[in-house]
């Protein structure tokens, strides 16, 4: 019998569901490529199934918005994260583990993690002066908080107060968004000092230093 915590391997995806994942993608690079070469304002949803090749029809198949369009991509590095963090051995502290998680999710290892870094900072700069994209931003931080609760409880135990269980998941999305939204404010590498994974840890040490949780 497993002594994995609950929710620790994810599904198998179906061939379509995976194709479904890629065109979605597909959608979202095209919207922040559009995004930072003209704008939210300046792009439409007819613009970015045209960049991404697909049909218009086929965009609102998967999306209601031009700003949603780009979900996927902000998405991408929580889900990442939860997983990574989801395969933790059981007995592992949780703050090693939780610091362990960010740090090694918002270091990018290839070119491609580079990119995605890139179009956040992009994403976030133009989210300043968009609210809806603004409120996507908002929107896939808040579902990614309620998908690491679930992991946060597999991982602290049964006894575990439910209260700090919920607190532990808030204050790490938290300090994921935190550090992302103050590095796209800056020119900062996205390594190294001032880089997201450095900012990401620091963030998430002060918010959870009181948690009853985390320092039995």
């Amino acid at each position: 019998m497993s002594t994995k915590p609950e929710g620790a391997t994810p599904p198998t995806r179906t061939l379509t569901e995976r194709r479904k994942a890629a065109t979605q993608l597909d959608i979202a690079r095209a919207a922040a490529e559009l995004f930072t070469e003209h704008g939210p304002d300046g792009t439409t949803a007819e613009d970015i199934a045209l960049r991404a090749g697909v049909a218009l029809r086929t965009f609102y198949r998967y999306f209601r918005s031009k700003q949603d369009a780009v979900a996927p991509l902000l998405a991408g590095g929580g889900d990442r994260w939860r997983e990574q963090l989801a395969a933790t051995e059981p007995g592992a502290a949780l703050p090693e583990a939780l610091e362990r998680s960010i740090a090694a999710s918002l270091t990018p290892g290839d070119a491609a993690a580079e990119e995605g870094l890139r179009w956040t900072r992009g994403l976030l700069r133009a989210a300043v002066e968009d609210p809806a994209l603004r409120a996507v931003w908002y929107r896939v931080n808040q579902e990614s908080e309620e998908r690491l609760r679930e992991v946060v409880a597999g991982l602290a135990g049964p006894a575990a107060d439910p209260l700090e269980v919920r607190l532990a998941a808030a204050a790490a999305t938290d300090a994921i968004r935190i550090a992302l939204e103050s590095w796209a404010e800056t020119d900062a590498p996205v390594r190294g000092d001032g880089a997201p994974a450095e900012l990401a840890v620091r963030c998430l040490r002060e918010l959870m230093g009181g948690m009853r949780l985390l320092n039995p």
